[in-house]
């Protein structure tokens, strides 16, 4: 989440599809925009599967087989996890300050509160998964109520709701978001915040690829 040094969460992620929905629980660290780590905690098949980013790298460790795997930059828009989300989504890789040029376009009501209406482009030289994205900030929280991924050729492929809007680990956030699929359904993943830490001290050795395959 912007504006914090560091995150320490407890998250289930729910993936619901036509004719069946599957739960996952995880915890994840993160320190400013360049570290953070995700580990799955349940189901029993997922369990000490994990997620590492260190500032432009990628790495996914497989207990079960017990190999450490670089994701290259083609595997950002990936599923994660059979989900909605992409890899990208899970990890932050891109910065949306760094490759986007954003502009407040207007204003909007959602959820019933008064959100600046926000168009991000992706700069030429940006490595991305996105070509456009259109946000709904709440001017109060400045949380993100709403937000639209689009490809390439301009299709629209995913939305983000926020909901639930809470006061949790000190700070108001929407504590449930949604991805729901453009073109797919029915298909849609839910990912609800369970605890959060903000701004407790992180080493960055905490995100080594050694940490990854022991953390609990």
């Amino acid at each position: 989440m912007q504006g914090t040094s560091s995150l320490q969460a407890e998250m289930k992620m729910t993936v619901v599809r036509p004719s069946w929905q599957r739960e996952m629980k995880m915890k994840s660290w993160s320190k400013g925009d360049d570290y953070s780590l995700i580990l799955m905690t349940a189901p029993a098949r997922d369990k000490g599967v994990a997620y590492l980013k260190r500032q432009d790298e990628m790495w996914n460790w497989q207990p079960g087989i017990e190999r450490m795997v670089k994701l290259p930059p083609s595997m950002l828009g990936q599923s994660w996890m059979g989900s909605d989300f992409t890899n990208d989504d899970l990890v932050r890789q891109s910065s949306i300050v760094d490759d986007y040029n954003s502009t407040v376009t207007g204003s909007e009501t959602i959820e019933g509160r008064d959100c600046y209406t926000i168009e991000l482009i992706a700069k030429e030289d940006a490595v991305t998964i996105w070509s456009k994205i259109l946000m709904w900030v709440d001017k109060t929280d400045y949380l993100q109520l709403k937000t639209e991924f689009y490809d390439e050729d301009d299709y629209l492929i995913n939305t983000m709701l926020g909901k639930n809007v809470k006061e949790m680990g000190g700070k108001i956030i929407a504590t449930r978001l949604e991805i729901i699929a453009a073109e797919e359904e029915g298909n849609k993943t839910i990912m609800e915040y369970l605890s959060l830490t903000f701004d407790q001290p992180i080493k960055e050795s905490f995100f080594s690829l050694q940490n990854v395959k022991r953390v609990r």
